[in-house]
């Protein structure tokens, strides 16, 4: 039975002469994996170009459960995107954000918070005007809210360190060589407080960045064991130089 819902784009490649494979995050049904035909001519309904990172669809599909790839009976642009294309700085964010979810996200099942998430984070970043600098940063942490591992800050006090395994703050440091001094838990505690409308009140050197971010991905690497390192991560970072 075929069923409507919308879809993140995560990642298409070719395969063979023929198709596609396209990985998406779906609203209603999860991740799903799908062989989509090449379109023979100008009017082929599934365009490649439909199928860019992180492109918001409107798709329908049957999904079947005991298929690796789920077919695809028509998918459209829910929602345009155009600055994520066209703007240089988003752009080297959105090649980042395609990246890390596509790792973050695997095996992910139904979870409509975190499809929302991901969707208006997403719709922020088209619109935005002005810096975003520390837009990863943000992004990053609070996902890990709708994936299970969000620290409480409410247990934060100065001077505490910060276990990583254990994701909390902590007055006495861990045996295990997972944690943050309390120099550098302090800033951690910090990034989480940001938001996207205050983010730019956060002043940060080009160094402080590149640390925090190095430890959310060492964070995530800890609670997803499969989750690699970024190769995208490099070409963002020089955007802030």
């Amino acid at each position: 039975m075929l069923t409507k819902t919308e879809a993140i784009v995560l990642r298409a490649f070719k395969y063979g002469e023929t198709r596609m494979i396209v990985d998406m995050y779906t609203r209603d049904h999860g991740r799903l994996s799908f062989g989509v035909p090449l379109p023979k001519s100008s009017k082929g309904r599934l365009k490649k170009q439909l199928f860019q990172p992180l492109t918001l669809l409107s798709i329908e599909v049957d999904v079947r459960q005991n298929l690796q790839l789920q077919k695809l009976a028509n998918a459209t642009v829910h929602t345009p995107l155009p600055s994520l294309q066209t703007d240089p700085v988003k752009l080297s964010v959105t090649l980042f954000l395609d990246e890390f979810l596509y790792h973050a996200l695997k095996g992910e099942q139904q979870n409509v918070p975190l499809f929302d998430y991901v969707a208006s984070s997403l719709l922020w970043l088209d619109g935005a005007e002005g810096t975003i600098a520390n837009f990863h940063l943000v992004f990053v942490m609070r996902l890990a809210r709708f994936l299970g591992f969000h620290p409480n800050l409410d247990d934060y006090s100065p001077g505490d360190f910060f276990d990583l395994r254990a994701s909390s703050f902590c007055r006495q440091q861990p045996l295990h060589r997972d944690v943050l001094q309390p120099q550098e838990a302090e800033k951690v505690q910090l990034m989480m407080r940001m938001d996207y409308a205050t983010m730019h009140l956060f002043q940060m050197s080009r160094h402080d960045r590149d640390r925090l971010i190095a430890i959310a991905l060492a964070y995530y690497r800890i609670h997803l064991p499969a989750f690699p390192e970024l190769r995208s991560l490099g070409v963002l970072q020089e955007m802030w130089d």
